[in-house]
C-alpha cells in the first residue's frame, strides 16, 4: 500500500471525520541563505540547514532562534538548535552564530522565510465579489470572494478586501488598504492610505444618542461619518460609531487595539495607542501621541492633552492636561494616586489606633461623668485593665 495514500474518511455516531491534513514538506534553508538576506554575517558552520525558526522558549533541534540577552546563551545550548541569531558575537558559543545589528528585525524576516504572509496571496477581482456597476475598483487590488461593494464606492489602488467585507454605498478607502475578514463600513466611510483594519471591526454605525420623547426613546440624529487617516491599524472586533452631523475621526499613524469602542463624534488625535477594551465615550477628544491602557473608559465630552498617559483600568471623568500619566478611577496624576496608596496601605494599622483612642475616650468620658474630675490620658489605660482584671 502506497504511504502517499488519502486516508478513507471515518464515521462516529453518524459523524465524518476528516482526517487532519499531511504535513507540509520541511522547508530547508542554509543559514549562507538566512544571513544574505537579512545582511548579516554568520561566525560558524553557514552550510548548516535550519528547519523553522521560533522563540527561545519554543525552539528546538534544528531550528533557528534568537538571543537578544547573552547571558541565556546555556538556555540556547541545551535546546539543541542549529543556530542562534544574536547582535553581537558571544565568545565560546559552540552553536552557529548569524550576528546582525537589528536582531530582532532580522529574526522577524527569517520568521518569514518559513511562514510567509499569505494575507496578499490572492490578485484580481473574485468573480464572486458584489460590486455594483457604479463602484471604482483601483489597480491592483485583491477583491476576494464573498466582498460586497456598494453604490458610489471608491477603492484605491493596491487595496485588498478580504472575504466577507462589507463596503456600504458611497464609501471611500484609499491606496493600499488592507481589510480583513468580516470588515464593516457603514456608508459614507472615509479610509485614507495604508489602513489596515482586522477582522471583525465595525466603522460607522449609529452613535448610542436617545432623547425622550412622550416617554419613549427616540434615536436621534446618526447623519455623520466616519474618517480615518492614513497609517492607522484598527484591530479585531473594535467599533467606531458615526457622527451625529459630522465627522468621528481618528488620526494620522493611531493604532487601536482589539475590542475597542470608540463612540460617535469623538475625534482621537495623531499617533495614538489605544489599548484593548478601552472605551470612549461620545465626543471625546485627544491630542496626539496620547497613551490609553487596557479597560480605560473615558466619560463623555472628556478632553486629554498631547502625550497624556492613562494608566490600565482608569476612569476619565474630567479634563487632563498633556505630558502626564494618570492612573485610577476616577483618574487623578500619578504622583496623587502614589500618595492615595500610601495611605491606604496604612489603612488597617490607623483603624487599630481609631480603635484604641475611641476605647480611650469612652474610658475617659466614663470616668468623669463617674468623679466629676478628668483624669491624664495615659492612666485610662492602666484603669481599664484594673477594671478588666
Amino acid at each position: 500500500m502506497s504511504t502517499n495514500a488519502r486516508p478513507s474518511p471515518e464515521t462516529i455516531d453518524g459523524l465524518l471525520l476528516i482526517p487532519w491534513p499531511r504535513r507540509a514538506p520541511v522547508n530547508l534553508l542554509t543559514l549562507e541563505y538566512l544571513a544574505k538576506i537579512v545582511d548579516g554575517h554568520v561566525i560558524g558552520d553557514c552550510s548548516i540547514h535550519c528547519a523553522d525558526a521560533r522563540p527561545l522558549q519554543e525552539a528546538s533541534t534544528g531550528q533557528i532562534t534568537l538571543l537578544d540577552d547573552p547571558k541565556r546563551i546555556s538556555d540556547v545550548e541545551a535546546a539543541g538548535v542549529a543556530a542562534v541569531v544574536v547582535a553581537a558575537a558571544i565568545p565560546n558559543c559552540t552553536i552557529p552564530q548569524l550576528v546582525s545589528k537589528l536582531p530582532h528585525a532580522a529574526f522577524a524576516k527569517i520568521v518569514e522565510q518559513f511562514r510567509p504572509c499569505v494575507v496578499r496571496d490572492f490578485s484580481g477581482i473574485s468573480p464572486a465579489a458584489q460590486i455594483n456597476e457604479t463602484a471604482q475598483i483601483g489597480a491592483g487590488c485583491a477583491i476576494h470572494p464573498g466582498v460586497h461593494i456598494g453604490k458610489g464606492a471608491v477603492i484605491g489602488d493596491g487595496t485588498t478586501l478580504m472575504p466577507g467585507v462589507i463596503v456600504m454605498p458611497n464609501c471611500k478607502v484609499g491606496a493600499n488598504c488592507l481589510l480583513f475578514p468580516g470588515v464593516v463600513l457603514y456608508e459614507y466611510t472615509v479610509l485614507e492610505s495604508d489602513v489596515t483594519i482586522h477582522a471583525g471591526s465595525i466603522l460607522g454605525a449609529y452613535g448610542f444618542g436617545y432623547r425622550q420623547q412622550d416617554g419613549q426613546h427616540v434615536r436621534t440624529a446618526q447623519l455623520g461619518y466616519v474618517h480615518v487617516e492614513a497609517n492607522v491599524e484598527i484591530g479585531a472586533g473594535a467599533t467606531i460609531d458615526r457622527g451625529t452631523y459630522g465627522t468621528t475621526r481618528i488620526g494620522t499613524g493611531t493604532k487601536v487595539d482589539n475590542q475597542v469602542m470608540i463612540a460617535h463624534n469623538c475625534q482621537i488625535g495623531k499617533h495614538n495607542l489605544i489599548c484593548s477594551q478601552v472605551g470612549i465615550a461620545g465626543s471625546c477628544r485627544t491630542g496626539d501621541y496620547v497613551v490609553l491602557a487596557g479597560q480605560v473608559g473615558l466619560k463623555d465630552h472628556v478632553v486629554l492633552g498631547d502625550a497624556a498617559i492613562v494608566g490600565a483600568q482608569a476612569g476619565v471623568m474630567e479634563n487632563l492636561d498633556g505630558n502626564k500619566v494618570y492612573l485610577g478611577s476616577p483618574a487623578t496624576s500619578q504622583r496623587e494616586q502614589m500618595r492615595i496608596m500610601a495611605v491606604e496601605r496604612k489603612l488597617p494599622d490607623m483603624r487599630r489606633a481609631l480603635q484604641r483612642l475611641t476605647k480611650e475616650v469612652a474610658a475617659l468620658t466614663s470616668q468623669i461623668e463617674a468623679n466629676g474630675a478628668p483624669v491624664a490620658a495615659g492612666q485610662t489605660s492602666d484603669a481599664a485593665e484594673n477594671k478588666a482584671a
